[in-house]
């Protein structure tokens, strides 16, 4: 009877032992009431936060939100890895769906980064270019910015990169393709639709010191207000005064390219085309 006792106890033991490995190396979703938070800087404070071992996931609202959320931290990585701000978040934005898709949903993972050989943390399975692949699982979005600054420093197939000017978004989209980040053949034109679209380089001038910013040299510039009239774009707008749309954008902080009658623009007080 003791026997029989004794192998009970052992045959929990080895039990009990796989239970704690198979935790340890889930994916499962460890949410919970109250784990939801408002923003990563509130706890990051420009470091990594501590590992709690729960998942914590930040709900976002919209792109502008999203760049609002995670802008502080590109800069932090910006200055820690040499990686242009505007390019990490153009990654964040596309590959998470503005923190929305299903992946960055259920595994923190903004940059669409697979397992690979040596990956010894948290994964989940996710379909893309094929079903069931492993994507790299984080508790904490921030864990998820730093492996990617991590996984461009320490692979020699993106060394080239870090040779180009950190404020030269177009050249580092166009090298993150070539070194095969991604198999969309449209990769750089969506990461530098997403940089101008939003202005995401004025990150890349604040951690640089240009203070650019609105393109150029027109932060230096006189501005008047202009009303919009029935009928008026932006682009329309733009041509009038010597500008770019993408200045223009920036400079009044547009959110989208809808613009409302009576809407006031800042604008440069320069000749104005006919």
């Amino acid at each position: 009877m003791k026997r029989i006792f004794g192998i009970g106890c052992l045959v929990l033991l080895l039990l009990g032992s796989c239970v704690s490995k198979k935790r340890t190396t889930s994916a499962k979703q460890k949410t919970g009431a109250g784990e939801e938070a408002s923003s990563p800087t509130d706890k990051t404070g420009g470091g990594l936060p501590a590992d709690s071992g729960a998942f914590v996931y930040f709900p976002i609202a919209s792109v502008e939100e999203y760049i609002e959320t995670f802008s502080t931290i590109a800069q932090e990585e910006m200055k820690a890895y040499g990686i242009p701000a505007s390019i990490t978040l153009a990654q964040g934005l596309l590959e998470s769906g503005f923190g929305r898709g299903e992946l960055a949903r259920k595994t923190n993972n903004h940059f669409g980064i697979k397992c690979h050989v040596g990956w010894e943390g948290d994964y989940a399975h996710h379909d893309d270019d094929e079903r069931g692949e492993c994507f790299r699982r984080y508790n904490h979005p921030r864990y998820s910015y730093r492996d990617h600054s991590l996984f461009l420093t320490t692979r020699s197939r993106y060394a080239g990169l870090f040779e180009l000017p950190q404020d030269d978004y177009r050249g580092w989209a166009k090298g993150l393709k070539k070194a095969g980040y991604a198999t969309d053949r449209h990769y750089p034109e969506k990461l530098i639709q997403l940089v101008e679209r939003y202005g995401l380089d004025r990150f890349d001038a604040e951690v640089l010191g240009k203070g650019r910013a609105a393109g150029g040299d027109i932060a230096s510039r006189d501005y008047l207000t202009y009303r919009v009239q029935p009928g008026d774009t932006l682009y329309a707008i733009s041509r009038r005064y010597s500008m770019s749309v993408d200045d223009l954008i920036r400079l009044n902080g547009l959110q989208s390219h809808v613009l409302s009658i009576g809407q006031l623009l800042k604008v440069p007080t320069e000749t104005i085309r006919k």
